[in-house]
């Protein structure tokens, strides 16, 4: 398994405690690989394709990933955790369905007649954030409210960039009445944000969020969100890792996620 320091805290320990389980019942070890930085990139792809590792569980966030493109063009099999931007079907991916949460949370903040919805996204290099940006859009345009630029700002997938996304909002659009944030670290800054505003959640703005980490019930009040089923991300990588170790064909695995309602809406 490798994965860059980039990707969100959330994912690492989740997920590699899940491929820990799943490859020891099938007798097989787990070497853990950072590939952070370039150095990391080309010591990591040295060893992988001298034969050391027989397929690469990849855990990245970020669009044209070196190292996964590196491994394919070694034969290297490889799934990665999301869909790699710009690889197409050249690469093996288990995801979730960001269009679809965003979809739907964003359907449901219109559901309680909310009607000036903000965003704070995910990186734009990364799948998440470009499929969730893509599902708020069209719901927006699909409700005949039609998008308005002023209300989309991008984060970081971190605390301080959804504080930051938050912030920029209220100034550009001080009526804004609801926010889509990409991530639940992210939707506990813009909580921050909107309680030093003095704006209450959710009489004044309603907050929703993605991924349903522990951030979503450990913020105040405790978060509406879309829940990514990670034990089932992890079980089908295994899965499909594990064909594609014994000859099979590329695979896209798409799963689908859940809105889980609580007190932020």
């Amino acid at each position: 398994m490798t994965h860059p320091r980039n990707t969100p805290a959330l994912y690492t320990p989740v997920i590699a405690g899940a491929f820990l389980a799943l490859v020891a019942a099938h007798d097989i070890p787990l070497l853990l690989m950072p590939a952070g930085t370039e150095d990391e990139r080309r010591r990591i792809t040295r060893y992988i394709t001298a034969g050391h590792i027989d397929g690469v569980l990849l855990v990245s966030t970020r669009s044209g990933d070196p190292v996964a493109e590196r491994l394919r063009e070694a034969g290297v099999p490889l799934v990665a955790c999301g869909k790699p931007i710009g690889l197409g079907s050249k690469v093996s991916y288990v995801a979730a369905d960001d269009r679809d949460g965003a979809r739907d949370m964003v359907r449901h903040l219109l559901s309680l007649g909310r009607r000036r919805v903000g965003t704070v996204t995910g990186p734009l290099d990364t799948p998440g954030g470009v499929e969730r940006l893509a599902g708020y859009k069209e719901v927006l345009t699909e409700a005949g409210i039609g998008i308005d630029e002023q209300l989309i700002v991008s984060g970081d997938y971190s605390h301080a960039g959804g504080e930051a996304g938050a912030e920029r909002l209220l100034d550009r659009a001080p009526d804004m009445d609801a926010v889509f944030v990409a991530s639940g670290l992210m939707a506990q800054g813009v909580l921050t944000a909107l309680h030093r505003a003095g704006r209450r959640v959710p009489e004044d703005v309603a907050v929703g969020g993605f991924d349903d980490s522990p951030a979503a019930v450990a913020a105040g009040p405790e978060l509406t969100t879309i829940r990514q089923p990670w034990d089932r991300i992890s079980a089908e990588m295994v899965r499909v890792l594990l064909a594609r170790i014994d000859g099979e064909d590329t695979a896209a695995v798409i799963l689908p996620t859940e809105l889980v309602k609580r007190e932020s809406t």
